[in-house]
């Protein structure tokens, strides 16, 4: 199961947020609360299983005197994480920090990015996909996607 699709919702007077039911979906099929570790990159929020979480920790945590540039990120990324947990009608809590970060008042768009998903303001998810992507094709196939687009 993958997180796909992109939605718009709202936060109510709580900063809570309600998840979709295929990505409640998808976190319940991991662990059976549900929670997931939701941290702080590219000036929004992006929420990752626990297992993709544990194995990212352990990466870091296996790194031996990273440079400043990497020390920096870490406090962006690892310093960012927060584990949270789905309430029973599927809101999450998002904290002053995320909002802050991620530059979020009432409206949220939720995009499924396969593995994970992210949460921004629809300000910034609106800068950032109405780029330029013409020469997308060439940098998917470098990746390893060969897609006809």
């Amino acid at each position: 199961m993958y997180f796909r699709g992109r939605t718009l919702r709202a936060l109510d007077a709580k900063s809570r947020l309600m998840l979709t039911p295929d990505f409640r979906e998808i976190l319940l099929a991991e662990n059976p609360t549900g929670t997931f570790v939701l941290t702080t990159r590219d000036h929004g929020l992006v929420g990752y299983p626990m297992s993709m979480w544990s194995e990212l920790e352990s990466a870091f945590a296996s790194l031996k005197n990273p440079s400043r540039e990497v020390r920096d990120f870490m406090r962006l990324f690892i310093g960012g994480a927060e584990e949270v947990t789905p309430d029973a009608q599927g809101r999450i809590l998002l904290s002053r920090g995320h909002i802050a970060y991620a530059g979020i008042e009432r409206e949220v768009w939720l995009v499924g990015m396969v593995s994970k998903f992210e949460i921004w303001s629809p300000e910034r998810l609106e800068n950032l996909i109405s780029a330029d992507f013409s020469d997308i094709s060439e940098r998917l196939i470098e990746c390893g996607v060969d897609i006809a687009l």
